[in-house]
């Protein structure tokens, strides 16, 4: 598994190993959780994500992917 090294400041450090006390979970969870919930997720993760929701909306992929790019575009040029 690769290795990251991040800084932290001291307080956000603290706040995360509060965190993850307090739920029972190692720091690297807290982390991962938190990227997850970010929309940080491997290809594969991705790839699920948006064949089950093409599969609920009865999309075609050229459809979908039309769709997924409209938004991509709109949510850029919105920030």
């Amino acid at each position: 598994m690769p290795r990251l090294t991040i800084t932290l400041s001291e307080e956000r450090y603290r706040a995360l190993r509060e965190a993850a006390a307090a739920r029972r979970k190692s720091l690297v969870s807290i982390i991962d959780e938190s990227l997850e919930a970010c929309g940080v997720k491997s290809e594969a993760a991705a790839a699920e994500l948006v064949a089950q929701a093409r599969r609920q909306a009865g999309l075609g992929e050229d459809e979908a992917m039309a769709i997924a790019l409209e938004e991509v575009r709109s949510a850029r040029r919105a920030s």
